[in-house]
């Protein structure tokens, strides 16, 4: 029996403060909805693995994006990555065996990858020991000091990425490895 598709949904800027607020229970609910399966969430900050047996991730991130919009009356932006594209996102970051603190290595995430060239304005902000390295999937950022200390980490979270959503090294792992359980299967219900 072959394997249903997986995906990953990254809802950018929920869950910060006080605005737009967006419970997990409603986001996998919202999911279910749509007709997903397998879905589960991860943190508090818009991460959900799903599956779906057909659809290009583009058409799946407009239609979460649509159904918060109408369900919850939230512009909210959603990139979503097959299973494949995040393993190469995660194959690609040659900063992370230079990253011993996860929480400090930072991955942008762009739906389309000819975004990713707005982003390279970050790297002049970078102050050594800092890195930062665009990929073909993504952007990555090590902010060694902290990323509340660095210019790049304040820009690439700011306006300088509004066309991304970012998630630290430690998140993303995690999310690989909701996507490669053997098997179709993902917990259901699932908020790690």
């Amino acid at each position: 029996m072959p394997q249903v598709p997986k995906f990953v949904a990254l809802l950018r800027g929920i869950n910060v403060g006080k605005a737009k607020r967006i419970p997990m229970a409603e986001l996998r609910a919202l999911l279910n909805e749509l007709g997903y399966t397998g879905v589960a969430t991860l943190l508090n900050s818009g991460n959900a693995v799903f599956c779906a047996p057909n659809g290009a991730a583009a058409k799946h991130a407009s239609e979460i994006s649509a159904a918060i919009a109408r369900k919850l009356q939230m512009e909210v932006p959603v990139v979503v990555k097959s299973a494949k594209e995040l393993t190469a996102i995660v194959s690609e970051n040659a900063l992370a065996k230079h990253a011993p603190e996860h929480s400090r290595l930072l991955v942008a995430f762009v739906q389309d990858a000819q975004a990713l060239p707005e982003l390279a304005a970050v790297e002049r902000l970078a102050v050594p020991p800092e890195e930062f390295l665009l990929g073909s999937g993504a952007a990555y950022l090590h902010c060694v000091s902290g990323i509340l200390e660095s210019k790049a980490g304040e820009a690439l979270l700011g306006k300088a990425g509004k066309s991304a959503t970012t998630r630290n090294w430690a998140t993303v792992l995690k999310l690989q490895a909701l996507v490669s359980e053997a098997g179709a299967r993902v917990a259901p219900n699932l908020d790690i």
